[in-house]
This record gives C-alpha cells, structure tokens and sequence, in this order.
C-alpha cells in the first residue's frame, strides 16, 4: 500500500469513528484491541513477561510500576525488520508538542497533541516514534486518522528496545499543571526539564484500552459516548478536602465539577480521585466542611481499589489509619498551584 493510500484508509477510519459519536479512534492500523482473545496481537509486553504488561496502570513490577499508557504491536516491517506501521492522530487536535532528540527522553522521539472534546481538554502522546510525518510543527491541526509519524523504537533507556518488541507508546491524559516548569524548578531544584511543561510527570493517564472498549459498547448499545461521564465514571482511590477556593484544577477543568449547591460560596472542593491520581471530580464545599481549618484532609480511602492499583503510592495505610504519602502531599500540591 502506498503512502497516499494508508493515509486516505487512516483518515477514513478516523472519520467513521468519529461519525459514530466516538472521539478517539486507534492510532495505528492494528484493531486486534476489539478481537476478543486477540490481545497477544495488539499489547506489546515488556522482556520475558505476558502481553497485560503492555497495558495501562499497575502492571509491572509484580504491580509495584505504573504504566501510564498501552504499547501497541507493530503490523507492518521493511526488508530489515523495522516497523512502517503509520501513526495517526487518534482525534482532532492541534500539535503542541514533539521531542525528535530521542537522547532526551525515555519516550525516544515523541509528539504530544491537544484535543478540546466535551468540555474537557486532553492530551494524546505518541513515543518510541521512527520519524516525524514530514513539515509537522507544533500549532499544527490535524484531522482524526491523519498521518502524524511512523512507528518505531527509539528510547534513552540502557536496554533500548529491540526490533521483536517495537511499539508505539500511547497515552490519554490530562495535564496537571500548565505552570510546570516553574513548579518543577520550585520543587525539584537541580533536575533537568528537557521538555517544559510536557514532561511526562504532567501528563496524567487515563485508560486507552478501557476508554475504547467503552466507546464501542456505547455505539453496539446505539448510545451517545461522553467522555466527560466516562473519566467522571472511573473507580476512585481516596477522596480529599481541599480548603481553597482557588484549587487551580477545578479552574482548569470545569467538566470534573459539579455546581456549587451551597448559597454560602465556596471554600474549597472535595477531590475524587482514581489510582493514578486523576481528579476525577471535584464537589465545591462551604466552609462549614472545613471546620476544622486544614488544608487538605483524607476523607476515606477504597481498599479494594488500593489491592488492585497501588504502585502509585499516593495514599498509605499506617497502622490502622490510611494518611498521604509524601508523594501524594506533592501531587496534590502540583494540581493546586
């Protein structure tokens, strides 16, 4: 197939999805995801381990490692092995961002863009890329299906990644904080930050494979796919009490909050979040829900949740009573500021 051609087959696809009423379609041309007993087929996993490794969340380490996106198998190689599978956008967006210095970043070459989909704005990022598709710049449009790299294997890890495993590396996020780069010099003095505010810290993943998998009930089902209840549906970790009207990631996510209910004005919001620490809502509170005047206080934590998806270690239970970890303080700190 000819370049022009798996492009017009790429766009069509991706526009047929979206006709469907489904805002993401699959970055690449494998579709094995939707075949039932055919993950061997789409999940890459890591050396010597089964193709769950290749998923979203918890999955490495013997659970301790979080994964914050899926790698998707190659389907299509050159004489030399080499993967030419085309990557496309998986939905309308603009290009913010592409690192083609693979040296500085375990993603190897990587593009991110931005998606305004029902009152929310998300972000796709696609790593371990070949090459950049030729003229792509950051501020540039692109349509659902339309070609943005090729696929490939590049990374900065000692291991590297061998011509049997490479995969494309794809994420679904929200960004934590749009400040970062001042927030990361603040709090991690002497660290490098090659790429800003793109760094991957602030970039929190949702589940690709669950978010498709969703989507294609809700059109077997014939039902509209909101993508805003979808990330507001997710299993929540912990909730907490923010005591601060100003909590910035209510302000930058409006969708993740529900109306204000009190006439009393708001003092702060109770925080959902899941195992990644995803905000997944936010309920605004008066100031009679901070009587006793701290900043943030741990409402409760789901134990079955913390069994299936701990490697985050943003809450723990000491003793009898569950706290925030140090990292879970410093997490919320990044969606606050």
């Amino acid at each position: 197939m000819t370049g022009r051609a798996r492009l017009l087959l790429m766009m069509a696809l991706g526009q047929a999805a979206a006709a469907l009423g489904q805002p993401f379609s699959l970055p690449t041309p494998n579709q094995a995801i939707f075949e039932p007993g055919k993950e061997t087929d789409y999940f890459t996993p890591t050396v010597s381990r089964t193709w769950p490794s290749g998923t979203f969340g918890c999955v490495r380490s013997e659970g301790w490692q979080m994964h914050e996106g899926i790698d998707i198998k190659c389907t299509q190689r050159d004489a030399k092995g080499e993967p030419v599978d085309p990557v496309s956008a998986a939905a309308d967006g603009t290009v913010v961002y592409f690192n083609a210095k693979p040296g500085l970043s375990n993603y190897g070459n990587y593009i991110v863009m931005q998606h305004e989909i029902d009152q929310l704005t998300m972000y796709t990022l696609y790593a371990h890329l070949r090459q950049m598709a030729e003229g792509l710049s950051v501020g540039q449009a692109k349509k659902t299906g339309e070609i943005i790299a090729t696929m490939g294997r590049t990374s900065n890890t000692s291991q590297g990644i061998s011509r049997e495993r490479a995969h494309l590396h794809f994420e679904i996020c929200l960004l934590a904080n749009p400040n970062f780069s001042a927030w990361y010099k603040k709090n991690l003095p002497g660290q490098r930050n090659d790429h800003g505010r793109w760094n991957g810290q602030n970039l929190i993943g949702i589940d690709p494979w669950k978010l498709f998998l969703s989507q294609r009930e809700a059109r077997a089902r014939q039902q509209a796919f909101s993508l805003r209840e979808f990330v507001r549906r997710q299993p929540v970790l912990y909730r907490v009490l923010v005591h601060s009207p100003n909590f910035q990631w209510a302000k930058r996510h409006p969708g993740l909050v529900d109306p204000p209910t009190s006439p009393d004005g708001i003092a702060g919001y109770e925080v959902s979040l899941d195992s990644n620490g995803v905000p997944v809502r936010c309920v605004p509170r008066d100031a009679g829900a901070f009587s006793d005047n701290k900043p943030i206080k741990l409402l409760n934590v789901d134990t079955e949740a913390y069994k299936q998806a701990p490697c985050r270690k943003l809450v723990f239970k000491k003793g009898q009573q569950w706290v925030i970890t140090a990292k879970g303080l410093e997490h919320l700190k990044l969606l606050a500021h």
